[in-house]
Formats: structure tokens, C-alpha cells, sequence
């Protein structure tokens, strides 16, 4: 089968250049008429297309002359026989991996899932294919060479298609027997070896620890229950990502990564940071970041739609009643989402809490990477002398903004003035005019104790009070990419590191 999806041009940029931008662009907006006026001249391609894409019937010759022998797959239930022709039984997408900014070739590969029709997502046993949740966790994943690779949940196999490209051995494990099924289709038919195992969590790999960890877990805050095994756990509320974090650690090698999509709860009375922070283990560098908050009623009205049911049908209004009684019950005021990051370390931990701000662009592995590279400079510059030796430079993405208010008096009156990165997460902070100032002049020429000197003359402030006010702030430049070390690590400009760069699904 795989040789005749490659034969036919049934690939991401196969299917692109068939249909074209405006039909591709309308079948990613589920709207498919102009995606089969586009593929009725495409051969055994424009006959894949409307069989797996669109979920049409198509005449069995057709089918036969772009997959050839159909008995396996009818025996294997990918496609069905029906009075009038042949249909999917399942979903088998194009996807793939753009190439590496190293160079390294891109990837194509086929994800295969339950077909994506209401009445298929409200099995219990419904297996998704590649959505929101698992394109941004693709594009968020650090990807640096690995010896071993644990997906946990793998699901279709998304996660674990990705981490073939820089793993040498990945193991894939997941509590459903019917993902594993469809995972074992999706690696079969991309090429790509996969170690796939039954199993609850960790179970499946007890005594075994890993050099990265990906997870897009079943996180979805509710009542004790499973209603949809790819997104409910089984336990009440985020006591799962609770439990999952407390043992990634003991499954990590030293400077092993784990990242996970997860979910929290913000109750009444709590801060959610803190809640957040007493999950983690010990002996983790930790970076959480929640990309959005959204209410109870929103929260409960996203998920049931996404499961296919129409919120005001009879059975869905009793689901939701029993939800958001539980959340009433819970003192639950909302529920973040996000993306969680932690790095087993033998050092002082660094743990940061935070919103993400700003848009994520091409994703945020770029991000995390640099990340990692950042507090692992800071923490060699720990020392205030240390870090008043280094030469910095300014990222030149970095921009000064103020805002003004309209002075009674005539004129205008400063608010506020911050410097922020534009593009991708728009780390934001305030500085005064010395700040600032010390922002210019690292131009990745002198060391930040000459710019220092050089301002507390200009300024006419001691030496000693700017450096107390100035290097908190410096770091936290650092860490956010605003301020680029020069020494310690590959020049920052010359410094790329390689992340993925999903395709996406097609459709």
C-alpha cells in the first residue's frame, strides 16, 4: 500500500499541487466540494483524495488501479465494499515533516485514525487523528539527537513518526488496544520503526528510563470518568497531570527532557502557578507555559463539540449540567491549557511559571531549545561577577515601546515604556530609561561591567545601586531571549538549532 500512495503522489505536496491553495485552504475548513471539483482530473491521486479525504464512494476499478489488490485491505478494514462502490473505513492522511534547518531532508509520512464523523467520535474507543493538540506539541518539541525516546499516549503515533527523525530508538505505549492498532498502521506505512506497547502510564516501560519523554496525555479536567479514553482519564479534575509529572523524573536519564500538553485547574482561593509547581518533582528544571484560560461553560462546550455532540441536544444539556455541577462543587473559576517542559538536572533547579503571551508562529521548539541553552548559561554565570564579565548583544528582534496618556495640562504624559521581542511569544517587560539605556549599548562589543560604569557616570547613579537594580532584570533578559550571551556558547546570530517543522495533515 505504501508503494502505491507514493506512486500516485498521495503526499502532502501531492495533494497540495493537485488541488491547488483556495481548495486545499477549504477542505482544511471542512468544507470538501471545491476539493473534489479540483481532484476529478487526477487520476488514481483525485481518486484517493475524495476516497480517504473526503470520505467519498468511488467505483472499485478506480480503487483498484490506485491501491491494487483490495482483499487485504478490506480483510484488514481500512476500506469497505458497499452496493455502490468502495468507501474508507478509516482515515489515512498524507502528513509529514518539513526539512531540518541542518539540512537534513524532509519526511513523508501517512497517519492513519478513526474516520472524523460525529458518529465515529462519540465511540468511547474513538481514535483521533492529527489535531490542534498534537500539531502543537509536534511543533514545540525540542529536537535534539536522542539515543531513546518514550511517547506516552501515543494514540495514531504522531508523536512517535516525529521522534524517529532524531531518535535512534522510540518507544511508543498507549492503554487503548485500537490505537496501538492504528499506530502500528501509521509506522508501518511511513517506514518508520516504532516499539509499541500496551499499557497504562509508565507501565508499560517499568525500570527503563528514557533521554526524552513526549506525552499528549489524556488531560481534559472533568468528573471521575472515561467517556473518551483518548481524553478523559479516569480520575477527577488534573489529578492525572498531577500524577504524571510526580514520576516523570524517576523515568528520565540525567539530562533527559519530558514534554507534555496538560490542563489545570484555577480554583477559588488558589494561585494556580503554585498548584502547578507543587506537582513537580524534585531535581527537574521545569518551564510551564499556559497559553489560554478559558471559563467553565466555554471549557465543557469546546470538548463537547470536539466528542461531535450538539450542545443543545437533550443528552448533551444533561452532560454539561453534570460538569459544571462538578466544577460549582470544585470552586473551579477556570481552566488553563498549555505546554510543560522539564529537564532532569543534578544542579539547583530553575522552575518558571508563566503565561505565554503573543502568537506562536512556526511553534515553539526553537523557543524551548533556547531555553534550555539560556538557564544553562545562567547557571554557569551565576555569580554577579560572572554575569558582570560576560559580553551581551540584544536580540535584534527586540523593540521599545511606550505608551502615553493625553496630559490635562497640554502635551502628552508617559505611562509606561517596555521593551518586548516581536514575533512568536512576545516576552514583555518594563524598564525605566537606565534600562533601556543598558539595552542599546549591548551590542556584543564591551562586557556588561564597562556598560554599567559608563551609565552610572551618564546617569549620575552609584555603580552599586545599578548593578543591585540592573542584574536581576539582565537575567531575566537572558532567559527570555531579549539579551544573547556572546560568549559560552556558539555565537547567538550563527546559533540555530534544527526543530520541526510539521507539514500538517492534509485537509
Amino acid at each position: 500500500m505504501r508503494g502505491c500512495l507514493l506512486d500516485a503522489g498521495y503526499t502532502p505536496d501531492g495533494v497540495r499541487a493537485l488541488l491547488g491553495r483556495s481548495a486545499h485552504d477549504a477542505l482544511t475548513r471542512g468544507e470538501p466540494e471545491p476539493a473534489a471539483r479540483a481532484s476529478r482530473d487526477g487520476d488514481e491521486l483525485g481518486t484517493l483524495v475524495r476516497l480517504f479525504l473526503l470520505e467519498d464512494t468511488e467505483p472499485e476499478p478506480a480503487v483498484t488501479a490506485a491501491l491494487g489488490d483490495l482483499d487485504p485491505l478490506l480483510a484488514g478494514r481500512i476500506l469497505r465494499r458497499t452496493p455502490e462502490g468502495i468507501r474508507a473505513a478509516l482515515d489515512v492522511r498524507p502528513y509529514g515533516e518539513g526539512p531540518g534547518d541542518d539540512g537534513e531532508p524532509g519526511a513523508d509520512w501517512w497517519v492513519v485514525s478513526d474516520l472524523d464523523s460525529p458518529a465515529s467520535r462519540q465511540d468511547r474507543e474513538h481514535v483521533t487523528g492529527v489535531g490542534g493538540a498534537s500539531l502543537s506539541l509536534a511543533a514545540a518539541t525540542v529536537r535534539r539527537p536522542v539515543g531513546s525516546l518514550l511517547d506516552l499516549g501515543t494514540g495514531c503515533g504522531v508523536q512517535a513518526l516525529h521522534g524517529s527523525r532524531h531518535a535512534v530508538n522510540v518507544v511508543a505505549t498507549d492503554v487503548l488496544p485500537r490505537a496501538l492498532a492504528l499506530a502500528r498502521l501509521s509506522c508501518g506505512l511511513s517506514g518508520v520503526d516504532v516499539d509499541l506497547r500496551e499499557g497504562p502510564w509508565f507501565a508499560p516501560v517499568e525500570g527503563e528510563r528514557f533521554d526524552q519523554i513526549v506525552s499528549n496525555p489524556p488531560f481534559v479536567p472533568g468528573p471521575e470518568r472515561v467517556d473518551y479514553v483518548y481524553r478523559d482519564s479516569g480520575l477527577a479534575g488534573d489529578a492525572a497531570l498531577a500524577s504524571l509529572l510526580g514520576g516523570l523524573a524517576d523515568r528520565l536519564n540525567p539530562g533527559g527532557i519530558a514534554q507534555l500538553l496538560g490542563s489545570w485547574l484555577h480554583v477559588r482561593g488558589e494561585d494556580w502557578p503554585d498548584r502547578v509547581r507543587s506537582w513537580l518533582p524534585d531535581g527537574v528544571d521545569a518551564w510551564v507555559l499556559q497559553r489560554e484560560v478559558v471559563d467553565p461553560a466555554m471549557h465543557v462546550g469546546t470538548w463537547q463539540r470536539d466528542a461531535g455532540l450538539v450542545p443543545s441536544s437533550p443528552a448533551a444539556r444533561g452532560q454539561a449540567a453534570a460538569w459544571l455541577d462538578w466544577m460549582a462543587a470544585e470552586r473551579v473559576e477556570g481552566v488553563g491549557f498549555g505546554f510543560l517542559m522539564l529537564r532532569r538536572t543534578d544542579s539547583t533547579p530553575t522552575v518558571v511559571v508563566e503565561d505565554l503571551p503573543g502568537e506562536l508562529g512556526e511553534g515553539l521548539a526553537r523557543e524551548m531549545t533556547g531555553w534550555l541553552d539560556r538557564i544553562d548559561w545562567l547557571r554557569a554565570h551565576e555569580r554577579d561577577a560572572d554575569l558582570l564579565g560576560a559580553t551581551l548583544l540584544i536580540a535584534p528582534e527586540t523593540v521599545l515601546e511606550s505608551a502615553s496618556s493625553v496630559d490635562p495640562d497640554g502635551g502628552w504624559s508617559e505611562l509606561s515604556t517596555t521593551v518586548r521581542r516581536w514575533g512568536g511569544p512576545g516576552w514583555e517587560h518594563p524598564v525605566d530609561g537606565p534600562a533601556a539605556a543598558l539595552l542599546a549599548g549591548c551590542r556584543g562589543h564591551l562586557p556588561l561591567s564597562e556598560l554599567v560604569a559608563l551609565l552610572s557616570y551618564a546617569h549620575d547613579v552609584p555603580a552599586d545601586a545599578l548593578v543591585a537594580a540592573a542584574l536581576p532584570a539582565v537575567r531575566e533578559f537572558v532567559r527570555h531571549g531579549l539579551l544573547l550571551p556572546v560568549d559560552g556558547w556558539p555565537h547567538p546570530v550563527a546559533h540555530r538549532v534544527a526543530a520541526a517543522d510539521p507539514a500538517g495533515p492534509v485537509g
